[in-house]
């Protein structure tokens, strides 16, 4: 296993959740202002399998996602990004971006 695979293996189980639907994904749909996110899925899937084989890495076999996101569960780690995130908007509320 080079450094490249032990990256993609590491970043593997957080892509399960980026194209399953939850209720507000389906609703925003159903509205046409969202995607069919099944669609999303196969093309997804045809060019990061291509990708994978242009860069000599192989699909890691793990079929476990991390999920929760959509309904707001997440780890300890996202309230040190935030705070990282909103440090310069608070520090200088008059700022224009």
């Amino acid at each position: 296993l080079h450094a490249d695979e032990s990256v993609c293996l590491q970043v593997w189980m957080y892509t399960g959740e980026l194209l399953t639907e939850d209720e507000l994904d389906a609703a925003a749909n159903g509205d046409g202002l969202g995607v069919d996110l099944s669609l999303v899925a196969a093309s997804w899937e045809k060019i990061v399998a291509s990708t994978l084989t242009e860069a000599t890495l192989t699909q890691p076999d793990s079929t476990w996602m991390q999920t929760g996101g959509k309904r707001g569960q997440h780890s300890e780690h996202l309230g040190f990004m935030l705070a990282e995130l909103q440090f310069l908007p608070r520090a200088y509320p008059d700022a224009k971006w």
